[in-house]
């Protein structure tokens, strides 16, 4: 018989609908794809996961944590394929007034500072609660998250969008001459 791994993590419970799925169809299609058992409680928040492959098991608590952090299902599920990683950044803030500055300068007026971002890194990004998440490859995320650090440092807007399309086009000309 295989040997049987766990994870035991908690989500915020206003989440919790949105791991089960209509009809439990969310919950269901993680257990399916990862091959693993999901035992959820509702009461606590409390999520545990089971299962006999590690690497499965692993991408099935991950993908639960981005559902739990804020993402939609459909862009969590990302987190299934072997080359994308969940990036969560906690916000060390306990004053109301600069949580909230911060936030808006990752969001952006109407949510465009943060689509730009997505955009030129190829990521997803959810602002939830004191936590920024970032969904994408290895190299995409790690220049999400400093541009995201720029923002909260203070840079200007402008500047770390410049940043970003030079790294764009760096990353696109790599791809062109390891093509060749």
């Amino acid at each position: 018989m295989a040997e049987e791994y766990s994870y035991e993590i908690r989500i915020p419970q206003e989440r919790i609908g949105v791991l089960i799925g209509v009809k439990g169809s969310v919950k269901s299609e993680i257990q399916k794809l990862t091959n693993t058992k999901i035992r959820v409680d509702a009461e606590e928040g409390n999520i545990t996961l089971t299962g006999s492959d590690p690497v499965l098991l692993f991408n099935a608590k991950e993908t639960v944590r981005a559902i739990g952090r804020g993402f939609n299902p459909e862009i969590a599920r990302q987190l299934l394929r072997q080359d994308y990683l969940l990036e969560i950044m906690n916000l060390d803030t306990d004053k109301k007034a600069q949580l909230d500055r911060i936030r808006g300068r990752i969001i952006g007026e109407k949510g465009k500072a943060r689509k730009i971002i997505e955009d030129l890194t190829e990521t997803s990004i959810s602002v939830y609660g004191k936590t920024i998440g970032i969904i994408g490859e290895y190299d995409t995320v790690a220049f999400a998250r400093r541009a995201i650090e720029s923002l909260i440092a203070g840079s200007t807007h402008s500047h770390v969008y410049r940043w970003l399309e030079k790294q764009r086009r760096v990353r696109k000309q790599r791809a062109i001459a390891e093509s060749f």
